[in-house]
């Protein structure tokens, strides 16, 4: 498993076997998955697509700036 290539400066990670998890089952379902230390999130709609890989560090601050509403209104 390794992380010897990179994207972006993120690991490229095999989220193949990745047990994905939905926050909700509506519109523009977002899904996470941990792997390797890391956090993916993938769009529910399009799990083929493109994922972001979050640090874990990274994850936190996106999720107090979310909850924060930093993102415009929940």
């Amino acid at each position: 498993m390794g992380h010897g290539n990179t994207v972006w400066g993120r690991p490229e990670l095999d989220l193949s076997g990745a047990d994905w998890r939905s926050g909700s089952r509506g519109v523009g379902d977002v899904q996470i998955a941990f792997v390797e230390g890391f956090i993916a999130m993938r769009s529910g709609g399009r799990p083929d697509g493109p994922s972001l890989i979050f640090a874990p560090d990274e994850w936190r601050r996106f999720v107090l700036d979310a909850r924060g509403g930093r993102f415009g209104p929940a």
